[in-house]
C-alpha cells in the first residue's frame, strides 16, 4: 500500500508537471482544473498496475473514478473554451508577480498534485484491499450515484440558464438552485464521502483524510467561501438568494 501510494503521489507529480508545462505557453494557470479529475485518478491507476493482487473492489471504484472524472473534465474545458484564465487564478498570478510562471509549479500545480494524491486515497485503499464486499459497499455506491446525479444535474441546469441572453446579470434560483446556492458542491461532497464508505467497507477508514478535504475546501477554500466573497457586491439580488437559500446541504427556501 505505501509503495503504490508513493508511486502513485510520484506519477501524479509528473503529470502535474505536463500540464505545468502546457500553461506556461498559454499563461493560463486555471487549465490544472481541467486536469484535476485525472490527477485524482492517477494513483488508482498506478496502483492497480503496480500491485501483484488488487481487491474485488477495484473495477467498481476504477469505473466510478473514471466515470467521475470523464464528466468534471470534460464539463470544465467545454466551459472554459475560448476563455480567458479564470479570475481565481489571476488573483493568484497578481499576488505572486514576479516569475509567477515558475512559482505556479509548486504554488499551483504542485500543490494540487498533493491534493489529488490525498482525495485519490480511498480508491488506492479499495484497490488494494482484500475484505469481501459487504453492506457498506453497497451504501457507499448508492451515496456516489446519488452525487454523481445531483452534480451533474445542477451543472446542466446552471449551464442551461447561463447560455440564456435573457437571463444575463439574473441569480439562478430555478431547479435544484432553488434549494441550494450550491447544489453542484454538494453532490460532489456526497459522491467522496461515498467513494470513501467502499474504502472503510475494505477496513481503510483511515482515507476519512480525503471526504474531510474535500468538504473543507468546497466550503471554506475554493468553493462556496470563494465564490461568494464578491457576488453580493457584483449581484445585489444576490442578497436576498442568499436570505432565503441553504448554502451547501438542499432544504426548503424560506419566505
Amino acid at each position: 500500500m505505501t509503495v503504490a501510494l508513493l508511486a502513485g503521489f510520484a506519477a501524479t507529480l509528473g503529470l502535474a508537471a505536463c500540464v505545468w508545462a502546457a500553461s506556461l505557453p498559454l499563461r493560463d494557470a486555471s487549465i490544472v482544473d481541467i486536469a484535476w479529475g485525472w490527477l485524482v485518478m492517477t494513483p488508482a491507476f498506478v496502483a492497480t498496475g503496480l500491485l501483484a493482487t488488487t481487491g474485488p473492489r477495484t473495477l467498481l471504484v476504477l469505473a466510478m473514478g473514471t466515470l467521475w472524472a470523464l464528466r468534471l473534465s470534460g464539463y470544465i474545458a467545454w466551459r472554459h473554451h475560448g476563455e480567458p484564465e479564470d479570475r481565481r487564478y489571476r488573483a493568484i498570478r497578481a499576488r505572486n508577480e514576479p516569475n509567477f510562471p515558475l512559482k505556479s509549479l509548486y504554488l499551483v500545480f504542485g500543490l494540487q498534485a498533493v491534493l489529488a494524491t490525498i482525495v485519490g486515497s480511498p480508491l488506492v485503499a479499495s484497490v488494494a484491499a482484500s475484505a469481501p464486499w459487504n453492506a457498506l459497499d453497497a451504501l457507499g455506491a448508492v451515496v456516489f450515484a446519488a452525487g454523481f446525479v445531483v452534480e451533474a444535474v445542477a451543472d446542466a441546469q446552471l449551464a442551461r440558464f447561463r447560455s440564456d441572453p435573457a437571463q444575463a446579470g439574473r441569480v439562478m434560483d430555478k431547479g435544484l438552485w432553488r434549494y441550494s446556492r450550491h447544489p453542484n458542491y454538494f453532490g460532489e461532497c456526497c459522491l467522496w464521502w461515498g467513494l470513501w464508505l467502499v474504502a472503510a467497507a475494505a477496513g481503510a477508514w483511515w482515507t476519512v483524510a480525503s471526504p474531510l478535504l474535500m468538504t473543507v475546501m468546497l466550503l471554506k477554500v475554493s468553493g462556496v467561501t470563494l465564490l461568494e466573497k464578491d457576488l453580493q457586491e457584483r449581484r445585489p439580488a444576490y442578497r436576498d438568494y442568499i436570505r432565503r437559500t441553504n448554502a451547501f446541504v438542499p432544504g426548503s427556501p424560506r419566505p
